[in-house]
């Protein structure tokens, strides 16, 4: 089937429900769907640890000591088969449906691959999160369910274009990617300016992007789970303007599931597919660790990257050492903090890094690091108040 074979609909549209509010589940859906989490594979930056952990001035000193933040990367401590089962678990007990997990780690598709040479997992979607440049910034393009047959080499022409972006080229890019009649591109935290060239520039940049190739190329915007309720109050008024549908994405880094999900009307992903691409109907679910104060979610990622993780030892990722990593100037090849302190380094350092992260687990420590970020946690509470999320929470049917 061709593309133009199934046309968009001119009626569909998005709604909402709260589940801390509303646990039911309509009959019609079959299927939860988690879209948009990480696993070992994604190279992430490290910019947001100082920001987070500045004010726990033990892990933030010894942190500042350990790494060189400009050349350092970390990488999330789940393998694909755990972040798979960790969406699954969240979905089937929650609703009591089948999931379908979309994994999209940072411009690879290893994840979705390695989880196909497994027989449980033979028809698992492959997907990747793209970095797609555009103008003075640059965008997170959700692209799931990759053909497998194909999927190499359609990885291999987005990372060329990320590496060496021509504007001439982009559409050719996304065109190539919409052939595929089974795929879906959901612009992932579209407001977010995550390389900081300034709210307006980024803005004006995203606008010229959906006027030039929203509802031809885009199928979708995505509410983000590690997003400011304010900052996606903004991509619900952005869809209003596109006529582009809300998906789900939780974004999720370390251990906690995705925060908002879908529910959906199909038993697969192409159907699922199908529904928000041609029929532009989508049931976002906001789940109840999303109206949890954002920076103790973020802080909780932190030490989900910092702990130890014994499970993982076979793959030599154990410890927080062992999954961060560096680049030496002129080099492309990752060096491990670990390799770097294999002969003495500094294991006082690494010591106070791991006595800390494990202290942070115990529920008194907890309860004093909560205390100590409650303020900034009242404020993302008193988002809530907002009339757009009362009108949400009042009528979960809610038409964008």
């Amino acid at each position: 089937m061709k593309v133009g074979d199934k046309p968009m609909s001119d009626n569909g549209k998005t709604t909402f429900q709260f589940f801390w509010k509303d646990r039911s589940v309509h009959p019609e859906f079959r299927a939860g769907v988690s879209l948009h989490s990480h696993t070992m594979y994604s190279e992430e930056s490290l910019y947001f640890v100082p920001e987070y952990v500045g004010n726990v001035p033990i892990i933030r000193h010894f942190l500042d000591e350990a790494v060189n933040w400009p050349r350092a990367f970390w990488t999330p401590p789940l393998t694909a088969r755990q972040a798979h089962r960790l969406e699954e678990k969240q979905i089937q007990r929650n609703f009591q449906l089948p999931a379908l997990v979309s994994l999209t780690d940072h411009d690879n598709i290893r994840a979705g691959s390695m989880l196909r040479l497994l027989e449980r997992f033979s028809s698992a979607p492959i997907s990747t999160e793209w970095t797609m440049p555009v103008g003075s910034t640059f965008f997170h393009l959700g692209v799931h369910n990759l053909p497998p047959a194909d999927a190499n080499k359609i990885m291999a022409e987005l990372a060329a274009f990320t590496d060496s972006p021509d504007a001439e080229q982009l559409e050719d890019k996304l065109a190539m990617l919409t052939s595929y009649p089974d795929v879906l591109l959901i612009l992932n935290h579209p407001l977010w300016d995550e390389k900081g060239v300034g709210i307006a520039n980024h803005r004006q940049v995203l606008g010229e992007l959906l006027n030039r190739y929203g509802l031809k190329y885009i199928h979708g915007l995505e509410l983000n789970g590690l997003r400011a309720w304010a900052e996606n109050q903004g991509v619900i008024e952005l869809s209003r303007e596109s006529g582009l549908p809300l998906v789900s994405g939780g974004d999720r880094h370390g251990r906690e599931p995705n925060a908002i999900l879908n529910l959906t009307r199909g038993t697969t992903l192409p159907e699922f597919i199908h529904e928000v691409r041609y029929d532009r109907m989508s049931h976002v679910v906001f789940m109840p660790q999303y109206q949890e104060a954002l920076n103790l979610r973020f802080f909780q990622t932190v030490l989900d990257a910092l702990r130890e993780h014994p499970e993982a030892a076979v793959q030599g990722r154990r410890f927080w050492v062992d999954r961060v990593f560096y680049r030496e100037p002129g080099s492309t090849t990752p060096v491990s903090i670990s390799a770097k302190w294999a002969n003495g380094g500094a294991p006082k350092i690494f010591k106070a890094i791991t006595i800390a992260s494990r202290l942070a687990q115990w529920g008194a420590v907890r309860f004093a690091l909560r205390r100590l970020l409650e303020d900034r946690a009242s404020v993302w509470k008193s988002e809530f108040d907002l009339p757009a999320f009362r009108a949400l929470e009042m009528d979960r049917r809610a038409i964008v």
